[in-house]
């Protein structure tokens, strides 16, 4: 079975002392049976490393550099984050794509240098509400997600988190129901599936507005893997609540599993 993923994405948000109470509550708390990681702004690096070493949680990045080094100022490479000791880096994120002008063949890119530096890139896909209002959901993710495959090539995919994050639940408190999220991680699944025999190992995630509560019935999905999280994740009793129905989840499959032996 795959292992729950959980990963906070703080955004631009912290600041050294929040940090510091935020970073020793969660290594204090999390659930062993669940994976866990934090994808914090490039200045907490040092200090969210320091923090979490020993601690059952994974660093992470908001974003990296499709290039690997040279005259790009202000630019983070991927050898630089795995300096740091992250083990991921989300890429693709839809506020890099509408704000920062990412493509997906730039995301295909950021997402071949992760790989080539040892990281896991978590690729974030997902449709606006305009595409999602016109039935072209299918349409827009399977375009985001062969502009990646073209690039790192399909021997590569298994390498990949997959995040399925719809632009119009993030951060609006409209969560995707379950059905629906369900609906479009079947898709991915079945869109990996196409292309490499490990699709099966591939994690998928949902995010959007995912919180304690709507956390539970979305990871018992089947082709759900775990979360995405955003502005719960700035609240360690709510990544907590998450983290916690993520390992309920693990512990339902495992009974499920054991059952069909």
């Amino acid at each position: 079975m795959r292992r729950k993923l959980v990963v906070g994405n703080w955004k631009m948000n912290g600041d050294l002392v929040r940090n510091r109470e935020l970073l020793r509550t969660l290594s204090a708390r999390v659930p062993d049976d669940v994976d866990c990681a934090v994808c914090v702004p490039f200045p907490y690096l040092a200090q969210a490393r320091e923090h979490l070493s020993g601690a059952s949680i994974a660093l992470g990045a908001q974003d990296v550099c499709e290039f690997a080094e040279g005259a790009y100022t202000g630019e983070v490479s991927a050898a630089m984050l795995a300096d740091f000791g992250c083990r991921y880096t989300i890429v693709g994120h839809s506020e890099r794509r509408s704000m920062f002008g990412d493509d997906s063949t730039r995301v295909g890119r950021k997402a071949l240098a992760a790989m080539r530096a040892g990281l896991v890139p978590i690729l974030c896909v997902g449709e606006s509400l305009e595409e999602h209002s016109a039935g072209r959901t299918e349409a827009v993710l399977r375009g985001q997600l062969d502009a990646v495959a073209e690039i790192v090539g399909a021997s590569s995919l298994s390498r990949l988190v997959i995040a399925y994050e719809p632009v119009w639940a993030i951060g609006t408190g409209q969560a995707a129901s379950p059905a629906q999220v369900q609906g479009v991680l079947s898709f991915v699944r079945g869109w990996l599936a196409d292309r490499t025999s490990e699709a099966g190992d591939v994690r998928i995630l949902y995010g959007g507005s995912v919180k304690p509560e709507s956390a539970g019935p979305l990871f018992g999905l089947p082709d759900s893997d775990g979360g995405l999280i955003g502005a719960a994740s700035l609240i360690a009793a709510q990544f907590l609540g998450i983290c916690e129905a993520a390992s309920v989840a693990t512990q339902d499959n495992v009974r499920q599993f054991e059952g069909l032996k």
